[in-house]
C-alpha cells in the first residue's frame, strides 16, 4: 500500500495503516495552523488529506480512529493566553469537493429528516474565508471576552486583542443577555501588503500569506501589536444565546447585521442544489476580486429547526458543508521509492520527488498505496492510469486533494528514461528482515516480525502517545524514537517507569541534546498527569486493528470501566455471550470484534496491557446527562420502518437521552421499538419477555410526541 492508492484497492489492513498515517500528519497540521500559526501545507493539500481519511472510514467504518481527523476541531491552545472553555463547541464543517458531493450532502439531508426529493428545502451559501475563528462573547450588550477557536471545545482568552478590530462592537443595542457571535477575523490582499511592506522596512518577520498575518496578528500577547495590525472580521454563526435571533440562518445573519457586525454580502438563500452550485460558480469567478482569501463556499440548511434535528456529529454539524474549490497540479521527477514500515507492520511505498511547489507549498514526498498502485493496477486487477506503471526517474503528476502527502496522479511516458525498470516491492522487512507476506484478498504486504520488528514497536509507541490517546505534552514521536532507540522506552509501560529509572537528579536525560532540568522535570510531571486517563483514550491507545477513536468511544460507553471492558475482551469468543454482547454493539462488526478478542487472547500482548494498566488510575466512561430521561442507561433496540423520524435520528435521539442503542435483540434489551414490516427481532423481543412499543409510544415515552 502506498499513501495514493485508490481507496476501492485497499484492504482493511491497509486502510487501518492509511488512517494511521493520516492521523499524524493532520495532527502535525493542525498544530501548524491552528497553535504555531505556520502551515506547512495548503488549504487545499489538508482538505484533500482530511477528505482520503474520511472516504477510508465511509467504507471502513469500523477502522475509525480516535485521533481521525474528523473527530478533532482545530489543535491545542497555545501557551501563553489563558484558556476558554466554550459554553457551544466550536466545531468544524465536513468538506466536499465536487458537485456530486453537495448532491449526496442534500440526498443525506432529506434522508435523515425523511423529506422527499421534492419537498422545498431552502439553504444558505456564503463564502468560506480563509483567516481565524474567533468567537465573541456579549452580556447585556457588552462584550466582555473573546476566544479562539483552539481545539474546538477549549481556546485561547483573546479578548484584550478583540477590542483592537474595528469591525467588532464593544457594545450593542437590542441583543439578547447573551450572545456569541461567532466569524472569521482575515486581513484584505492591500492591507496584508502594506503590512509586509511595513515589517520589511523595520526589519521585522514578513508573513507567507494573509491567512498567517491574520493568525499571527490576533494571537499576539502585546496588545498594541494587534492594534498596529489591519484585521477585518466577518460574523457568521453565533454560539451560546439567551433568545433567539431568528427562525432561520438568513434571518439570524440578517440580525446580526442589524445590530452592527460585518456580514458577508455574497452570503445567498438557495432553494436547492441547483441554486447552490450556481452561486458556488459565481462566486468562484469573483473569487480573484474580492480583495480577501477565501477557499470555498459554505452551504446550511437555513431552517433553524430543521438544524435542531439533524444536530451533530462527533466534530461536524449534520446541517452544514464546505464545498472547497479544487487542488493545484504540478509535474516533477521521481528520484526513488523508500518503504516504510507500520505499526501494523505494513509495507507502504513513499515517492521521493524533486521538491515542487503545488498549491504554495514545496512537496517533496508523495504517497504510493501499494504494489497494485505503482503497477497500474486497482485491487480488482483493472487498470488505473490507462495501465501505466510507476517508475524511479518516471516524470510523475503531483496533486493534494486528499491527503498531506501528496499524490502521484499520472505518468509522463514520453520522458520515461530508457534504462527505467519496474518496480518490485520486497519480499522482506527493510527494518527487521523478517518475511513480508502478501495475504490473498490483501492489498499490502505486511512484516511478520511483529515485536522484534523495531519499526512496528516504534509505530506502536508513537500511536501511543498521540493526540487522541494519551497525549503527554513533551513525549511526541521525536522524543519516542529518540528514547526508544537508546533502550529507555520499548513498550508503553515503560513510559510510566522513566522517573524511577532516570528521574533521580535528572542527570541522564538532562543533560541530553535538547533537554535541560526543566524540560526534564516538566516531562516527567506531563506523565505522571497522563497516568489519570478516558477509558476510550487507554482503549485506543492500544493500537488495536480496526479499532478506531469512534470505536474504541463506542466501547467505552458500553462497558463502563476498564474492569468490565478487559474481562469481556478476554471472554470473548465467537458463539458465547460475551462474544454476542460486543457484536451487539451498533457500530461493532465481526472484523473488529475478532480483532479485540484476538488482542486480549495473545499472552505477550495481554502481559504488555497489565504492565500498563498497572501505572494507570482509568476514569469510568462518562455518559450522556440524561438526568430525568425514562431511557436513561437502558439498551433499546429499533426495528422495523419508522413513519415519524428516521432511523437515524431516532439513534441519535436515544443516545442523547442516555440510551445504548444495538443493533440485535438479547437478554440484554430492555427495550424494542418496532414499527411496521417488523420481522424476527420482534419476535425475539416477545419470546425473550422485552417490552416492546410502536413508534407513538417511543415518542410518548421521551416526551417527543
Amino acid at each position: 500500500m502506498t499513501a495514493t492508492t485508490p481507496i476501492q484497492d485497499l484492504s482493511p489492513s491497509d486502510a487501518k495503516v492509511e488512517l494511521a498515517r493520516l492521523a499524524d500528519l493532520l495532527a502535525q497540521a493542525n498544530a501548524a495552523y491552528h497553535t504555531a500559526d505556520a502551515p506547512d501545507i495548503s488549504d487545499a493539500d489538508y482538505d484533500a488529506l482530511k477528505r482520503r481519511n474520511a472516504e477510508i472510514e465511509a467504507q471502513f467504518p469500523d477502522l475509525k480512529r480516535a485521533d481521525s481527523p474528523s473527530e478533532q476541531v482545530g489543535a491545542a491552545p497555545a501557551e501563553g493566553f489563558s484558556k476558554v472553555a466554550h459554553a457551544v463547541a466550536m466545531l468544524s464543517l465536513a468538506n466536499a469537493f465536487d458537485d456530486a458531493d453537495i448532491a449526496e450532502f442534500d440526498q443525506r439531508i432529506r434522508k435523515y429528516l425523511g423529506l422527499g426529493v421534492d419537498a422545498p428545502l431552502n439553504y444558505t451559501a456564503e463564502p468560506k474565508i480563509d483567516g481565524l475563528s474567533l468567537s465573541l462573547r456579549y452580556e447585556q450588550g457588552e462584550l466582555v471576552q473573546a476566544a479562539t477557536r483552539g481545539d474546538g471545545a477549549i481556546g485561547e482568552n483573546v479578548t484584550a486583542n478583540a477590542r483592537t478590530i474595528d469591525d467588532i462592537p464593544q457594545r450593542l443595542s437590542g441583543a439578547p443577555d447573551i450572545l456569541e457571535v461567532r466569524g472569521e477575523v482575515y486581513m484584505s490582499h492591500p492591507d496584508f501588503e502594506q503590512l509586509n511592506v511595513r515589517q520589511g522596512e523595520a526589519g521585522q518577520k514578513t508573513f507567507a500569506n494573509p491567512r498567517n498575518a491574520a493568525a499571527g496578528s490576533l494571537r499576539q500577547l502585546d496588545a498594541s501589536i494587534t492594534r498596529a495590525r489591519p484585521l477585518r472580521f466577518f460574523a457568521y454563526a453565533w454560539g451560546a444565546l439567551s433568545d433567539p435571533l431568528s427562525d432561520t440562518q438568513s434571518g439570524a445573519i440578517a440580525q446580526l447585521k442589524s445590530l452592527g457586525f460585518q456580514t458577508n454580502p455574497l452570503t445567498a438563500l438557495c432553494n436547492g442544489t441547483d441554486e447552490m452550485i450556481a452561486h458556488y460558480r459565481e462566486i468562484e469567478q469573483r473569487r480573484a476580486s474580492l480583495g480577501y482569501d477565501i477557499d470555498g463556499v459554505v452551504y446550511k440548511v437555513d431552517d433553524l429547526a430543521l438544524q435542531g434535528r439533524l444536530g451533530f456529529r462527533s466534530t461536524t454539524p449534520r446541517w452544514a458543508i464546505a464545498h472547497k474549490f479544487p487542488a493545484e497540479l504540478a509535474w516533477t521527477r521521481l528520484e526513488a521509492i523508500d518503504i516504510q514500515v507500520g505499526r501494523t507492520g505494513a509495507l507502504s511505498p513513499v515517492a521521493r520527488l524533486t521538491p515542487v511547489t503545488v498549491g504554495g507549498v514545496v512537496v517533496s514526498n508523495a504517497t504510493l498505496h501499494n504494489e497494485d498502485y505503482i503497477a497500474g493496477r486497482d485491487n480488482k486487477g483493472e487498470a488505473i492510469r490507462d495501465g501505466k506503471d510507476i517508475r524511479v526517474g518516471d516524470w510523475v503528476q503531483v496533486y493534494r486533494a486528499g491527503d498531506v502527502i501528496p499524490k502521484v496522479a499520472d505518468v509522463d511516458m514520453s520522458k520515461r528514461p530508457e534504462d527505467a525498470v519496474p518496480f518490485q516491492m520486497p519480499t522482506h522487512c527493510p527494518q527487521c528482515g523478517s518475511d513480508a507476506v502478501r495475504e490473498p484478498g490483501d492489498a499490502v504486504r505486511r512484516c511478520t516480525g511483529g515485536l522484534i520488528c523495531p519499526a512496528q514497536a516504534v509505530e506502536k509507541l508513537k500511536h501511543f502517545v498521540g493526540r487522541a490517546a494519551f497525549d503527554i505534552d513533551g513525549l511526541g514521536a521525536k522524543q519516542v524514537e529518540q528514547f526508544h532507540a537508546d533502550g529507555w522506552i520499548k513498550e508503553p509501560a515503560d513510559i510510566f517507569t522513566l522517573r524511577e529509572r532516570y528521574g533521580t537528579g535528572m542527570q541522564q536525560l538532562k543533560n541530553r541534546e535538547g533537554w535541560g532540568e526543566k524540560s526534564a522535570s516538566n516531562l516527567f510531571d506531563a506523565i505522571d498527569v497522563s497516568r489519570q486517563v478516558a477509558l476510550g483514550r487507554v482503549i485506543f491507545a492500544l493500537g488495536i486493528r480496526h479499532v478506531g477513536d469512534a470505536a474504541a468511544n463506542l466501547l467505552a460507553i458500553h462497558y463502563g470501566t476498564w474492569e468490565v471492558f478487559s474481562t469481556a475482551m478476554r471472554r470473548a469468543e465467537e458463539g458465547n455471550d460475551a462474544w454476542e454482547d460486543l457484536l451487539s454493539i451498533d457500530g461493532v462488526g465481526g472484523v473488529m470484534a475478532k480483532s479485540l478478542a484476538t488482542t486480549f487472547n495473545q499472552d505477550a500482548e495481554i502481559a504488555s496491557i497489565d504492565r500498563l494498566v498497572a501505572h494507570l488510575d482509568i476514569e469510568d466512561a462518562k455518559r450522556p446527562d440524561a438526568d430525568g430521561s425514562p431511557v436513561a442507561g437502558k439498551t433499546v433496540v429499533f426495528t422495523g420502518t419508522l413513519e415519524k423520524m428516521t432511523r437515524a435520528e431516532a439513534k441519535a435521539r436515544a443516545e442523547a437521552l442516555g440510551a445504548k442503542v444495538s443493533g440485535s435483540v438479547s437478554a440484554k434489551t430492555d427495550l424494542l421499538v418496532a414499527g411496521p414490516g417488523a420481522g424476527s427481532k420482534a419476535k425475539k423481543a416477545a419470546d425473550l419477555g422485552i417490552e416492546t412499543l410502536d413508534e407513538d409510544g417511543w415518542l410518548d415515552l421521551i416526551g417527543a410526541s
